[in-house]
């Protein structure tokens, strides 16, 4: 009789890597397909080609709390395997967060081909840990490399990522955000986001609290019925944290979130202003890694964790949704500035992992825009997942 412990040692698996496999892979084959070794796409695939180049488009200028956005200045990723299929990544950096830029970027890119090409697919975890030891402080760059693995490797198991991920629901709402503007033009632009159905509005603040208190008014006049959460991008210090909330509050509006109040590693500081406030506290620039979400659960500071991919890879952003939950932490999901390839893995990572309560994936862009065509569909304020493999983008015809 073969028992699980004898099965374990012969198959060359420890429990924690069984463990492992079981929590990405069990959940991507369909009742009734058999076992996992027999489906295609999972026989040994190397990767034969790796492109790494410029992305680059120009916006309208947004600003927040940490500087004004005017460019989009990304890397797009492809990875071939040798069965020719592509799998498609985005880096998107933003310098004050990440300490990356484009440039930053594309030397890394172009440091990991050698390693990469040659590589098997279905050795994506272990090609992104070895990354993240050679290269711990460019996580836009490895996200970007992790997300071209994993498209590549569900589209040679033939489905979508987020149902690799677990996922049911392939249709996820998002919010919309209003920047740093003057408090009448955001009134407008809240009336227009209430009439095209978003029901929660998202704005900037941490500059000047006077302007940020009559902005978040503006709002509420312009979109009653809309939840408002309010993201200051670690603008103030605690005590005008505090001061600011208690305004807000003051006027009868209790938003659904306090967004990073107070400078990333102030954890004490942000601490204090949850304390002292009954509007929840969420935690963004201070995670980046499981260690961080485990220090804002040891240290108490947060009611809820906002998820980005360019941050943590799309692996760790498994971890840190999983120490979110064992702490009974809220989950939030949120973006850099990307174009529809990069928000559609966003899109995937919410439906497939599920339990966001909090989505903030806005496009900044036009569709046409991104570097390759199809992925999942915006139709204000909601994203839908089609049945195509991977993350469903394919080559800009």
């Amino acid at each position: 009789m073969t028992t699980r412990r004898s099965f374990i040692r012969q198959s060359g698996l420890t429990a924690g890597g069984l463990a492992a496999a079981t929590a990405l892979g069990a959940s991507a084959f369909p009742a009734g397909e058999g076992s996992p070794r027999k489906q295609e796409g999972l026989k040994g695939l190397k990767i034969s080609k790796m492109f790494a180049e410029p992305l680059s488009i120009e916006m309208d200028p947004f600003p927040i709390a940490l500087g004004v956005m005017t460019h989009l200045d990304n890397a797009f990723v492809t990875i071939v395997l040798e069965n020719g299929i592509e799998g498609y990544g985005e880096a998107a950096p933003i310098m004050t967060i990440s300490g990356e830029n484009q440039q930053t970027i594309l030397g890394t890119l172009n440091s990991c081909r050698e390693f990469i090409v040659g590589q098997d697919i279905n050795n994506y975890r272990s090609i992104a840990y070895t990354l993240k030891s050679a290269f711990w402080a460019q996580s836009a760059a490895r996200c970007a490399i992790e997300m071209a693995l994993l498209d590549a490797y569900t589209k040679s198991l033939k489905i979508p990522f987020y149902r690799f991920l677990g996922g049911t629901d392939n249709r996820i709402e998002t919010d919309f955000t209003i920047a740093i503007v003057p408090a009448e033009q955001a009134k407008q632009e809240a009336i227009q986001l209430a009439a095209e159905g978003f029901r929660v509005i998202k704005t900037k603040v941490g500059v000047n609290l006077k302007e940020d208190v009559e902005r978040v008014l503006a709002i509420r006049d312009g979109a009653p019925d809309c939840g408002i959460l309010i993201d200051a991008n670690q603008g103030y210090s605690p005590k005008t944290a505090l001061r600011f909330i208690n305004e807000v509050v003051n006027h009868g509006i209790y938003p659904v979130m306090f967004e990073q109040p107070v400078h990333k590693n102030d954890l004490a500081g942000m601490k204090h202003v949850r304390d002292n406030t009954e509007i929840l506290v969420g935690a963004d620039e201070s995670v980046f890694t499981r260690a961080d979400a485990i220090n804002i659960v040891r240290t108490g500071c947060a009611d809820a964790i906002n998820i980005k991919l360019m941050k943590s890879c799309i692996i760790e952003s498994l971890d840190i949704a999983a120490v979110a939950r064992s702490a009974n932490l809220k989950l939030m999901i949120g973006c850099m500035v990307e174009t529809n390839l990069a928000l559609g893995c966003a899109v995937h990572f919410a439906a497939g992992v599920g339990g966001f309560e909090f989505i903030d994936l806005d496009p900044s862009f036009e569709a046409s825009e991104c570097p390759v065509s199809g992925g999942p569909v915006y139709r204000a304020p909601l994203w839908t997942i089609g049945p195509e493999p991977g993350l469903g983008f394919g080559k800009r015809q």
